[in-house]
């Protein structure tokens, strides 16, 4: 008789392959499905110009310890690379610009700061600087972002410093944004201060004592690409990855869950003793419909973001001068088709050493382009060699590059970013308390606790343990 627990993850992104090796590690025999025919969801890399390149998740973020954690559990410490440098800026009326100090996701904690950037202009600076004097405006529940910073600080601040950063993690909209779930770090000032400058500049104490050591990395990747970390998640024992294996329907039965998999024309049966589901919402709503109707509703009320990832290869002679920060953000007011550029052979040395190696005696700059933001994907219609075109004149026109490059890929993420919208945490909280109620079933991924790898992985471990206990509970009662 069989005894060791049965477990489907459907969804083989990052978060599906990491609940997958959590769930083996506490003794579950695990099966993914992943509908795509490669697994790794938006961890995926692509040759360009010869070397392998991260196309869409390309960093983790070194001070949440999952990631970092997960990587030496994999035996992979020994591939971490950090930036070689981390400095970015910011295209702003007509210009690339640097981001004032001491600024939290945009929000500016030095007036004085913001003025000598330029990134504002004096009307707009003299009206962030009201927050100073302003009354309190507190919040009692969730807001959008451009509310509460709008008030304080004004329509520039929300426009041309927050919402291109926030545009970078989320391709989302400051007046759609939820503060309390997208700017953590802000939310409890809008609850408790009168100033929110003065709570950001509190945020950043400054140390003047010469023994400090320099602060540690804030990001990490692995040399050959972030998305090899995918491979060594698929090959851990005790899993096994089946790709091009849509799941059509989910069913409860009385020992456990059944799953209907594969194509209308050759369905097979899965049955399970536990699910977890680490698809994107749209498929999760789906999938529990029939099962868990109030936790399907709240899935598909999720909006998302579209988004393109263009990568670009040029001679260093294409640049008037050799890149020397990590990239740049383009706010939407500026209507660029790109809305942030990485200068990836810049950010990451190992990725210049590759470069020399292929292409020895001769200067490669390697680049990746973001494109698409939420409720703008109309330029996501053309076809790939008009978003390499409009991706090159845009870096014509902010940087000067000169000629085209000399290669290039396009990679298109539909549906790629959850959107966190106004009242998100308390939706997560809704989707967790409904499926409570079912027996053996769990979610994880970047729709419910952050669109980051850490993040994910933290989802991913939450859900491996909720079935891991119920599935402990089931075997002591039987």
């Amino acid at each position: 008789m069989e005894t060791t627990p049965h477990t489907v993850v459907v969804g083989g992104g990052v978060s599906g392959l990491a609940a997958a090796h959590r769930l083996a590690q506490s003794g579950h025999r695990v099966t993914v499905l992943e509908a795509a025919p490669r697994p790794g969801g938006k961890l995926a890399a692509e040759r360009v110009a010869g070397v392998p390149v991260d196309v869409g998740a390309e960093a983790v973020l070194a001070r949440r310890p999952e990631a970092l954690a997960l990587i030496d559990e994999l035996g992979l410490g020994d591939r971490i690379a950090h930036p070689g440098v981390v400095a970015s800026r910011l295209y702003s009326r007509g210009r690339l610009r640097d981001f004032p100090d001491g600024h939290v996701m945009g929000v500016p904690g030095d007036i004085a700061a913001l003025a000598r950037s330029g990134i504002l202009s004096p009307a707009g600076v003299l009206r962030a600087a009201r927050d100073l004097v302003w009354p309190a405006t507190p919040v009692r529940s969730d807001v959008p972002v451009a509310t509460y910073i709008g008030i304080r600080m004004g329509r520039e601040v929300v426009d041309r410093l927050v919402e291109p950063l926030l545009g970078g993690v989320y391709a989302g909209r400051a007046d759609l944004l939820s503060l309390d779930a997208t700017l953590p770090q802000i939310a409890p000032s809008a609850r408790t201060e009168r100033s929110l400058a003065a709570a950001v500049r509190a945020s950043h104490p400054r140390t003047t004592a010469p023994s400090a050591e320099p602060p540690p990395p804030l990001f990490a990747t692995l040399r050959g690409g972030l998305a090899t970390l995918v491979d060594a998640l698929a090959a851990q024992p005790g899993v096994t990855v089946e790709t091009a294996a849509p799941v059509r329907e989910l069913r409860r039965t009385e020992r456990g869950w059944r799953l209907a998999v594969g194509p209308e024309s050759r369905t097979r049966v899965v049955d399970a003793d536990a699910v977890v589901v680490a698809c994107p919402a749209p498929e999760a709503a789906r999938l529990l419909r029939r099962e868990a109707p109030r936790a399907a509703v709240e899935l598909g009320g999720v909006d998302h973001a579209d988004m393109a990832v263009v990568t670009l290869a040029y001679p260093l002679s294409a640049f008037p001068a050799p890149p020397t920060g990590s990239g740049f953000l383009v706010p939407a007011v500026e209507r660029r088709t790109i809305k942030a550029v990485t200068f990836s052979s810049v950010k990451w040395p190992w990725l210049a050493e590759e470069l020399r190696a292929v292409h020895p005696g001769t200067k490669t700059v390697l680049l990746r382009c973001s494109i698409g933001r939420f409720g703008d994907e109309a330029v996501l219609e053309r076809d790939d060699g008009e978003l390499v075109d409009l991706a090159a004149a845009d870096l014509a026109d902010i940087c000067g590059v000169d000629g085209p490059p000399l290669d290039s890929h396009v990679t298109r993420w539909e549906a790629g970013l959850p959107q966190y919208s106004v009242g998100h945490r308390d939706r997560v909280a809704r989707i967790r308390s409904a499926l409570a109620e079912q027996e053996g079933i769990a979610v994880c991924g970047a729709v419910y606790d952050g669109v980051g790898v850490p993040a994910c992985l933290g989802s991913a471990a939450e859900a491996a343990r909720l079935i891991s206990t119920t599935t402990a509970r089931r075997r002591s009662h039987t």
